[in-house]
């Protein structure tokens, strides 16, 4: 694939913004339900004809709300598609975050051939909330992984038959992106770094984990006019004065706000809406 060909990206895996006039980036929300509505209720009333909008990952955080979240996310999205003006599916995307994925993991559990290491590990980082947003608990989960494949396997369905419950909450887990980009190659988007010796399509988990060198991107990654990440490992707040990477975790779930950052398609700033 060409440097600025997309033609033979797999688009079940990346997102295509086509025809953008302006794209909205949403940061890490991490389960902060007020904090991503007030960020809602003022992007729609901005929302005009052309706009784009990707969430940029971690939507469970350390919280008692994280399915009533991802309700939020579907909910906003049928709103702006309310709009008197036209926006298709294909105007949304959605990346996946290190939540996301060590709960995709975590549901996997059952294939890890260590599985109590790997789930010490997942409730070390976080998980639990995550399990308690389809009514499962941490002990729960301590307790099951002593207990050989077969139970494991049961209660791993079982969580998934709890999100099938929650309607859309399998769709939006099944369409979740590693990456997005602009048709014209100028804006890349992805959850929290990326690793500047890969071509895109390398990346995997470069994507979700933040090696600590996002700041120092000095050049063009791919030739990508400018890198848009959602996560900061280190919560050093708000980046948007470099030439080649934008950084809008503004440390939500963290004592920080939630910030979703509007770009020109060359990536310049051009309007910002903050939670507080």
């Amino acid at each position: 694939m060409d440097m600025n060909n997309f033609s033979g990206l797999d688009e079940s895996r990346y997102g295509i913004f086509k025809n953008a006039r302006r794209i909205w980036a949403i940061g890490s929300i991490h389960g902060e339900l007020e904090d991503l509505r007030i960020v809602h209720k003022k992007l729609i009333s901005k929302f005009r004809r052309g706009d784009k909008l990707v969430y940029l990952g971690n939507y469970f955080g350390d919280t008692k709300h994280n399915k009533e979240t991802l309700d939020e996310l579907l909910m906003a999205r049928r709103k702006i598609m309310s709009l008197p003006e036209v926006f298709m599916p294909e105007d949304f995307f959605y990346l996946r975050g290190a939540r996301e994925e060590m709960f995709f993991k975590l549901l996997q559990l059952h294939f890890a051939p260590n599985p109590a290491l790997v789930m010490e590990w997942l409730l070390d980082h976080g998980i639990g909330s995550s399990l308690a947003a389809y009514g499962e608990t941490e002990s729960a989960a301590r307790t099951i992984v002593r207990h050989g494949t077969v139970a494991l396997t049961k209660w791993t369905t079982g969580i998934k038959r709890q999100i099938q419950n929650c309607p859309g909450h399998i769709d939006f887990t099944n369409s979740l992106k590693r990456a997005c980009v602009t048709e014209d190659g100028a804006l890349l988007f992805v959850h929290a770094s990326v690793d500047t010796t890969r071509p895109l399509t390398m990346q995997k988990d470069q994507f979700w984990w933040d090696n600590g060198n996002f700041n120092e991107i000095k050049n063009k990654f791919s030739d990508f006019s400018k890198v848009i990440r959602g996560y900061d490992h280190s919560n050093s707040g708000i980046v948007l004065n470099k030439d080649y990477i934008a950084s809008i975790d503004g440390g939500c779930g963290r004592s920080g706000k939630l910030h979703a950052v509007c770009f020109t398609p060359d990536g310049i700033k051009h309007d910002e809406i903050m939670s507080r």
